[in-house]
């Protein structure tokens, strides 16, 4: 166990940036006369970690119970055998037919839709099965890491948000971002994914190791066993208490109600003046996500899921995982909150910005850049101020498209590892965070080849 024992001898990296954030706030609030405003930070940032912890509640609980009723139905196992090649490939450490599985693909999805919100729960269960195939508890395996890296960089098909936005402002081409963020996405995800795979692999001693403890820890878990984490180990889980043997007339419930929901939207097509306008303001900001509710429904009826039971019982993860990531949100969110205050990140900003016109990054969106992977809010702020000040800008088209190409990396970090205490996050940090350096170079080159104002 020498490997384990090395790794706890030394701050991880996530340490690491926490003293660093903390230490430099500090001492520059001190020579600056700020510390007024770091006592101010501190406690309000305290107190917003937990109200969105508890925000996040509902959410939770709706999309877990969500996500048992696919369980129950078997869509994950589906899912796993159709995606079998490249998830085999990409998740090695993972059975192919594992729930894990199913979930992550669920989560990646989600956020390919841009449905942040359906994303987060499907991610959170995800970690929470890979976590059972952990054999050092505590400690992020290479799936993790790398599962992390996809989340942070994932591919972006519609960046629903950041066009609502754009087209609420009154831009003349509020759709123009989707090209260049797809492609900046895709050139994120293959770095995230590069980088963290040839991590994993120079990892030599992690490697050693796990191979010898898996067939060990095989022999003595049993789905019965309970570990101190999310939820109980259930090797082969048993929905048969959430299925019935659905009748002739539950499948012509289900298809019904598909073919009821696809004549509604043929119904508001038919009825709306301006197509255009009814896809990107109604359909694609509003349609998508009560969309997916439904189809989760009428998937569990059609396969014969008790869809009520199964949601309720799902559901009551949401609040285990809610009261479990309150500790990570708080250190993290305060941390990332006094930095602000202390002007820190004013300093960073006045030293990068003479560098950024080299990349096609303006010095009006650099605060922006630097603030999306600390603050998800804060930076969505920045974007909206610079897309109202001027919707047609180039600003504010690099904006969009650095928005929808990169993630709240501290904030994904904190959630989906304090999830399941992990403490020692290995390499994932370095591989999500190159992920989204790539993510804002890219979005700075095709805004540059895309950009016609």
């Amino acid at each position: 166990m020498s490997f384990l024992r090395s790794q706890a001898g030394r701050p991880s990296a996530i340490d690491l940036v926490f003293i660093s954030l903390m230490t430099i706030s500090i001492l520059l609030a001190g020579y600056t006369g700020g510390m007024e405003s770091i006592t101010k930070a501190s406690v309000d940032s305290a107190k917003s970690a937990v109200e969105l912890a508890i925000g996040l509640v509902g959410v939770m609980a709706l999309w877990l119970g969500l996500i048992r009723v696919l369980e129950a139905g078997g869509l994950m196992f589906t899912l796993a055998e159709w995606l079998k090649p490249l998830m085999i490939r990409l998740f090695p450490d993972v059975p192919p037919t594992h729930p894990a599985m199913g979930a992550m693909l669920l989560n990646i999805s989600a956020n390919m839709l841009g449905l942040g919100n359906a994303a987060t729960p499907f991610g959170l269960k995800a970690m929470a099965e890979l976590d059972k195939l952990n054999p050092f508890p505590g400690t992020a395996t290479n799936a993790m890491c790398l599962f992390l890296a996809i989340n942070t960089s994932s591919v972006a098909i519609l960046p629903l948000g950041v066009i609502g936005v754009r087209a609420a402002a009154g831009s003349t081409l509020p759709a123009a971002i989707w090209v260049p963020t797809f492609l900046a996405t895709a050139v994120s995800t293959v770095v995230g994914i590069s980088i963290s795979v040839w991590l994993g692999q120079r990892d030599k001693n992690y490697a050693k190791l796990s191979s010898q403890s898996y067939p060990q820890i095989s022999k003595t878990k049993d789905k019965s066993i309970q570990i101190d984490h999310l939820t109980e180990i259930e090797e082969n889980p048993n929905f048969d208490h959430l299925l019935y043997s659905p009748s002739l007339l539950s499948r012509f419930f289900s298809w019904g109600c598909l073919g009821a929901f696809l004549g509604a939207i043929l119904y508001r097509v038919i009825n709306n003046d301006d197509l255009g306008e009814f896809i990107r303001q109604e359909f694609l900001a509003h349609w998508l996500l009560p969309a997916l509710i439904l189809l989760i429904v009428i998937y569990g009826i059609g396969r014969g899921v008790k869809v009520y039971e199964a949601v309720t019982e799902g559901a009551k993860q949401g609040f285990d995982i809610a009261i479990r990531i309150i500790p990570f949100l708080v250190v993290i969110l305060v941390a990332i909150g006094i930095f602000r205050a202390s002007g820190a990140m004013d300093k960073v900003i006045y030293f990068l910005s003479p560098y950024t016109a080299w990349i096609g990054l303006p010095a009006d969106v650099l605060p922006m850049a630097l603030l999306r992977p600390l603050s998800g809010n804060g930076a969505f702020a920045l974007m909206s101020e610079a897309i109202e000040r001027a919707p047609n800008s180039y600003s504010a088209f690099v904006s969009s498209i650095v928005m929808g190409s990169t993630e709240t990396t501290f904030y994904v970090l904190a959630v989906y590892f304090g999830s399941i205490g992990i403490k020692n996050i290995r390499h994932g940090l370095i591989a999500a965070l190159l992920a989204d350096t790539s993510g804002i170079l890219s979005a700075c080159l095709f805004a540059r080849i895309f950009w016609s104002g």
